[in-house]
């Protein structure tokens, strides 16, 4: 439904306040964050983790170059697909925006980069690359289970347990630091940008509409040329790369190498998306309940 208040929320948007646009895959937070900087002005910048990695534009939905055309973009595709991407960095890539000259309208599905920015972020020390490597064997040889239960309680009760991205990180500062995730958590500096500072946004469809746009928008990307894209990638493919979190990459990877046909791969990937849009909305009501909702964004 449409939604006057937000629509009169955009019209009174004062210069320059920062926009944090927040929502899960395929919600249509990417249009808001574009409808806004062409109307009321701004830089869209990147809060999506696999968004920033430059060998998936199609399977991570990145802004076509027609939609770059329209407003600025920043964080886009500036990593290299094989190079770890931490909050940490995000954070430090995002700074000179924060004190730009343009509004910053920061948009993606990572809610740890939203926390991070609007709660603070602890400052922990780097993983090893071999602490990394022992971690990524325990996942493949004995699953996520094991990995759990080398991690302290007050840490598991706060991370997505069933997301093996959030659980290796946890292991990871763990076996670094000697200390559980939760106690850095506990020792966090003020934040860089508190929220009261910002329009904070959730674009959250209801979830029937959302599984519906996340299978279209899977066929279009397919119609984009997503398959032609995953070729690209087979002759340096690494299932531990860590842009091979893309939603439909390993699926569509699968088909190439002929374990499976490309309709399989579809499903596979339709599905996967659907599982990750519902821990994202599960996650932004846990942790985005100051944060203004709305269903349906007034986007012509």
């Amino acid at each position: 439904m449409d939604d006057p208040a937000f629509a009169d929320m955009l019209d009174g948007l004062p210069a320059r306040r920062p926009v944090l646009i927040a929502g899960p895959t395929a919600s249509g937070k990417s249009a808001l964050a574009l409808h806004i900087a062409r109307t009321k002005g701004g830089v869209v910048v990147n809060a999506d983790a696999l968004q920033v990695y430059e060998n998936w534009r199609i399977l991570t939905a990145r802004p076509s170059p027609a939609e770059e055309e329209v407003a600025p973009h920043a964080l886009y595709g500036h990593i290299a697909g094989d190079m770890p991407y931490s909050v940490g960095h995000w954070l430090r890539d995002l700074e000179p925006f924060l004190i730009g000259d343009l509004r910053p309208i920061i948009v993606g599905g990572t809610g740890l980069y939203f926390s991070a920015l609007t709660e603070g972020l602890a400052e922990i020390p780097e993983t090893p690359a071999e602490v990394r490597a022992l971690g990524e064997a325990l996942l493949v040889e004995k699953g996520i289970d094991a990995m759990l239960a080398e991690i302290d309680a007050e840490t598991r009760a706060r991370i997505d347990t069933l997301n093996p991205a959030r659980v290796a990180r946890a292991w990871e500062v763990q076996k670094t630091t000697g200390r559980g995730l939760a106690a850095w958590q506990d020792d966090t500096p003020p934040p860089r940008l508190p929220l009261s500072e910002t329009l904070p946004i959730v674009v959250a469809p209801p979830r029937d509409d959302l599984r519906e746009r996340i299978a279209r928008r899977f066929d279009m990307m397919l119609a984009a040329g997503a398959l032609d894209e995953a070729r690209a990638n087979l002759p340096t493919w690494s299932p531990t790369a860590p842009s091979s979190k893309a939603i439909g990459a390993k699926e569509l990877i699968a088909h190439l190498n002929g374990a499976c046909s490309l309709e399989d791969a579809r499903a596979a990937s339709i599905v996967s998306s659907q599982q990750y849009a519902k821990r994202q909305r599960t996650w932004f009501r846990s942790r985005m309940s100051k944060w203004h909702y709305v269903e349906r964004p007034p986007v012509p």
